[in-house]
């Protein structure tokens, strides 16, 4: 009876949730494999070629491979604004054992 009552409160509450998002906006990204290790190798890097930032002071942050559950896709990168205090940290895949595991790009304190 436990388990009929707790898998109906989540019902309920993903039913609440769906209804409080109706009128979000969602952009669409390639999707992101959430697994540990992907035995897959990712591709040598791409050559981007960029123009001069959109104002002074702005860094590239530069594209990465992003795996998909079935294949890598490339991720161009961006120009963003520096954060005072930080410093961008790259995404980059790590092998190890078993295959490749993803880093996440973020920005870390100095």
């Amino acid at each position: 009876m436990q388990t009929i009552v707790s898998r109906t409160c989540t019902l309920a509450a993903l039913l609440l949730l769906a209804v409080g998002l109706d009128g979000c906006v969602v952009t669409a990204r390639p999707a992101y494999y959430g697994g540990a290790v992907v035995a897959v190798a990712p591709p040598a890097p791409q050559v981007e070629v960029y123009g001069a930032p959109p104002a002074a002071g702005y860094i590239w942050l530069g594209g990465y491979w992003r795996w998909t559950g079935e294949r890598h896709v490339w991720v161009p990168g961006h120009w963003e604004a520096p954060r005072p205090g930080f410093r961008w940290v790259q995404h980059r895949w790590v092998r190890g054992p078993g295959g490749w595991h993803f880093e996440e790009g973020h920005w870390a304190r100095r």
